[in-house]
């Protein structure tokens, strides 16, 4: 079965949403974006996977201005869903104060919930280097 063009859209910009609200400091909305058991991944980071939304929140204000002060999402991919979850792709890119700017890939499992979708499962991995064809041929 296809997810209907309201779910992706409802989807993307659930995505969407997760940059506005930290960026401002709301993070007392962040219900409106992830479960309350939400499992985010941060491994790549060396920090393991924080589980729920107070641990994320505690996590979050932790880092202190170590966070980006912007966070820009793009590129987001839905894969065909199974009953009530779907597995969305998407890219970050983080600005920090200095005007450096990095790049993650968010791996999401997104679950339709009584209050809409919402985001069970993150997983943010860094881009570290560049482009390197999967068929290329060692030196």
């Amino acid at each position: 079965m296809a997810l209907a063009l309201e779910d992706r859209l409802a989807i993307t910009e659930l995505i969407a949403l997760h940059g506005h609200l930290v960026d401002e400091g709301e993070l007392d909305r962040l219900d409106e974006v992830f479960t309350q058991d939400v499992e985010y991944d941060l491994t790549d980071f060396g920090q393991g996977t924080v589980i729920g939304l107070p641990e994320l929140v505690g996590a979050s204000l932790a880092l202190g201005s170590g966070n980006p002060v912007a966070h820009h999402v793009t590129n987001v991919v839905i894969e065909e869903p199974a009953e009530g979850r779907v597995r969305a792709r998407s890219k970050g890119l983080g600005i920090r104060t200095d005007g450096s700017c990095g790049s993650v890939t968010y791996e999401d499992t997104v679950v339709r919930t009584g209050a809409g979708w919402r985001i069970s499962h993150r997983r943010v991995s860094a881009r570290r280097i560049p482009l390197t064809p999967a068929t290329a041929a060692p030196r």
